[in-house]
């Protein structure tokens, strides 16, 4: 009897999991399929109507958009902010959260203290400054400038996340390393790092997230050929309106390309924490 209570538990669990699955999964598919079709079928009725027509389904309008150069240059604005943004910052607190955790320098608790402030800072509050500093410097307009502005403001929270999780890492295997004759730099990449992977993966996930949805500190700090394709995206609203048949697979593309990224993270986060849980 226990069993089939348990059964039908985990049955229930499974299929609720499944229509949440369904409901988050609809309007990707919905966006799928009006990036499919014309203008004019747009205009006739929603996108589930096509399901009963799939004729009208063409990949068009993705020829039109590999066409359209403002689209094309957007998109790959968005990988050059979005790769070197992720890796500077997972580079950067990596290297800092290990010396936060496990080395003694002057000034050590005072500095990660100051990490910790960071935090309550709103990005608001530094557009304005960062932005003079920026034309002073002659990065504004540029995507380096973009680069270093989500660098250093997603440094506070990645250098807290990485320094409290090696921090939990046991002491003795450290220091078994370091009688064992191995350097600070080969105890950090042959041991820290792998045993740290869930984490890192975790933080790539969200670092990667936030800058390639971001269109805020983009519409402020990037010009016209340096914009990604959120502000190119909303520029195409606000010029257009209607041209749909640009605006549905330039959506789209702006959504599956973070979809992607995040399930295949997603496969090391969980390879990290089977050999974690195994070591």
């Amino acid at each position: 009897m226990n069993a089939i209570r348990r059964g039908l538990g985990n049955g229930l669990v499974q299929a609720f999991l499944v229509v949440i699955g369904l409901v988050w999964l609809t309007p990707l598919a919905g966006l799928f399929v009006s990036s499919l079709r014309s203008a004019r079928d747009t205009a006739k009725g929603g996108w589930w109507t096509a399901l009963a027509g799939p004729g009208q389904l063409s990949f068009d309008n993705y020829s039109a958009l590999l066409k359209n150069s403002g689209m094309t240059q957007a998109f790959w604005n968005t990988v050059l902010i979005s790769v070197p943004a992720t890796t500077l910052v997972v580079v950067i607190a990596a290297l800092a959260g290990y010396a936060f955790a496990w080395l003694d320098f002057p000034g050590r608790e005072p500095l990660f203290l100051l990490v910790v402030a960071l935090l309550v800072v709103p990005v608001q509050i530094g557009l304005l400054p960062v932005a003079k500093l920026f034309g002073q410097l002659g990065l504004f307009g540029t995507i380096p400038g973009v680069v270093l502005f989500h660098v250093a403001y997603g440094l506070p929270f990645a250098v807290f996340l990485l320094r409290n999780y090696f921090a939990e890492m046991p002491k003795e295997m450290l220091e078994a390393a370091r009688m064992d004759g191995g350097s600070e730099w080969r105890i950090f990449t042959r041991l820290v790092l792998p045993v740290g992977r869930p984490a890192i993966a975790s933080l790539a996930i969200f670092q990667f997230l936030w800058v390639w949805n971001d269109m805020l500190v983009a519409l402020l700090f990037a010009d016209s050929s340096s914009q990604p394709l959120t502000v190119q995206l909303q520029s195409q609203i606000r010029q257009f309106g209607s041209n749909i048949d640009v605006l549905a697979p330039g959506a789209f593309l702006s959504l599956i390309v973070p979809v992607v990224v995040f399930f295949a993270f997603q496969r090391h986060f969980v390879q990290g924490v089977m050999a974690g849980s195994v070591k």
